[in-house]
Protein backbone atom coordinates (compact mmCIF):
# COMPACT_ATOMS: atom_id res chain seq x y z
CA UNK A 1 0.00 0.00 0.00
CA UNK A 2 1.36 3.38 -1.01
CA UNK A 3 1.73 5.94 1.74
CA UNK A 4 3.08 9.49 1.69
CA UNK A 5 3.92 11.02 5.04
CA UNK A 6 4.78 14.70 5.44
CA UNK A 7 6.76 16.09 8.34
CA UNK A 8 8.49 19.28 9.34
CA UNK A 9 5.54 21.61 9.73
CA UNK A 10 4.99 23.76 12.77
CA UNK A 11 4.82 27.28 14.15
CA UNK A 12 7.48 29.76 13.13
CA UNK A 13 7.90 33.50 13.29
CA UNK A 14 7.93 35.59 10.17
CA UNK A 15 11.38 35.53 8.62
CA UNK A 16 12.08 32.04 9.91
CA UNK A 17 12.65 28.79 8.04
CA UNK A 18 11.18 25.33 7.91
CA UNK A 19 12.06 22.25 5.92
CA UNK A 20 9.22 19.97 4.94
CA UNK A 21 9.83 16.35 4.08
CA UNK A 22 7.59 13.82 2.41
CA UNK A 23 8.62 10.19 2.61
CA UNK A 24 6.87 7.63 0.44
CA UNK A 25 6.55 3.92 0.94
CA UNK A 26 4.89 1.06 -0.87
CA UNK A 27 6.67 1.39 -4.19
CA UNK A 28 9.54 3.17 -5.92
CA UNK A 29 8.85 6.71 -7.11
CA UNK A 30 12.13 7.56 -8.81
CA UNK A 31 10.33 8.06 -12.14
CA UNK A 32 7.49 10.12 -10.70
CA UNK A 33 6.96 13.84 -10.57
CA UNK A 34 6.98 14.99 -6.95
CA UNK A 35 5.22 18.11 -5.85
CA UNK A 36 3.98 20.32 -3.06
CA UNK A 37 0.61 22.01 -2.77
CA UNK A 38 -0.87 24.13 -0.04
CA UNK A 39 -4.27 25.19 1.17
CA UNK A 40 -4.71 28.25 3.33
CA UNK A 41 -7.78 28.69 5.54
CA UNK A 42 -10.78 29.65 3.45
CA UNK A 43 -8.87 29.34 0.18
CA UNK A 44 -8.54 26.78 -2.56
CA UNK A 45 -5.58 24.47 -2.76
CA UNK A 46 -2.76 25.86 -4.88
CA UNK A 47 0.25 24.36 -6.56
CA UNK A 48 3.50 25.41 -4.90
CA UNK A 49 6.29 23.50 -6.63
CA UNK A 50 7.16 20.32 -8.45
CA UNK A 51 10.30 18.48 -9.45
CA UNK A 52 10.63 15.91 -12.21
CA UNK A 53 12.59 12.69 -12.08
CA UNK A 54 15.44 14.49 -13.82
CA UNK A 55 15.49 17.32 -11.30
CA UNK A 56 13.76 19.98 -13.38
CA UNK A 57 11.68 22.16 -11.08
CA UNK A 58 8.79 24.57 -11.42
CA UNK A 59 7.29 26.93 -8.88
CA UNK A 60 3.63 27.68 -9.21
CA UNK A 61 3.35 30.60 -6.81
CA UNK A 62 5.30 33.74 -7.68
CA UNK A 63 5.54 34.78 -4.06
CA UNK A 64 7.60 31.72 -3.10
CA UNK A 65 10.20 32.09 -5.84
CA UNK A 66 13.54 32.88 -4.30
CA UNK A 67 12.37 31.74 -0.87
CA UNK A 68 11.33 28.09 -1.36
CA UNK A 69 13.47 25.32 -2.79
CA UNK A 70 12.18 21.91 -3.81
CA UNK A 71 14.51 18.92 -3.97
CA UNK A 72 14.30 15.17 -3.98
CA UNK A 73 16.23 12.09 -2.93
CA UNK A 74 15.21 9.18 -5.10
CA UNK A 75 17.13 6.68 -3.00
CA UNK A 76 14.98 7.65 -0.03
CA UNK A 77 11.73 8.10 -1.99
CA UNK A 78 11.57 11.55 -0.43
CA UNK A 79 10.84 15.08 -1.58
CA UNK A 80 11.73 18.19 0.39
CA UNK A 81 10.59 21.78 0.51
CA UNK A 82 13.01 24.22 2.10
CA UNK A 83 11.12 27.35 3.06
CA UNK A 84 13.08 30.45 4.00
CA UNK A 85 12.02 33.97 4.95
CA UNK A 86 8.55 32.71 5.75
CA UNK A 87 5.67 35.17 5.72
CA UNK A 88 2.27 35.05 7.45
CA UNK A 89 0.65 34.50 4.05
CA UNK A 90 2.55 31.21 3.79
CA UNK A 91 0.35 29.84 6.56
CA UNK A 92 -1.40 26.76 5.18
CA UNK A 93 -1.63 23.02 5.22
CA UNK A 94 1.07 21.73 2.92
CA UNK A 95 0.52 18.54 0.97
CA UNK A 96 2.96 16.46 -1.01
CA UNK A 97 1.80 14.61 -4.07
CA UNK A 98 3.34 12.28 -6.61
CA UNK A 99 2.28 11.78 -10.19
CA UNK A 100 3.40 9.98 -13.29
CA UNK A 101 3.44 12.94 -15.66
CA UNK A 102 3.66 16.68 -15.60
CA UNK A 103 0.33 18.22 -16.48
CA UNK A 104 -1.71 15.28 -15.29
CA UNK A 105 -3.49 14.86 -11.97
CA UNK A 106 -1.34 13.60 -9.16
CA UNK A 107 -1.80 9.94 -8.30
CA UNK A 108 -0.87 9.90 -4.63
CA UNK A 109 -1.34 12.44 -1.87
CA UNK A 110 -0.13 12.86 1.67
CA UNK A 111 -2.31 13.83 4.62
CA UNK A 112 -0.76 17.27 4.95
CA UNK A 113 1.31 19.14 7.49
CA UNK A 114 0.34 22.48 8.99
CA UNK A 115 2.66 25.45 8.68
CA UNK A 116 1.78 28.50 10.74
CA UNK A 117 3.76 31.71 10.38
CA UNK A 118 3.21 34.32 13.04
CA UNK A 119 3.78 38.01 12.44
Amino acid sequence: QVQLVESGGGLVQAGGSLRLSCAASGRTFSNYVMGWFRQAPGKEREFVARITRNGAFTYGVDSVKGRFTISRDNAKNTVYLQMNNLKPEDTAVYYCAFGQRVGYPMDYWGEGTLVTVSS
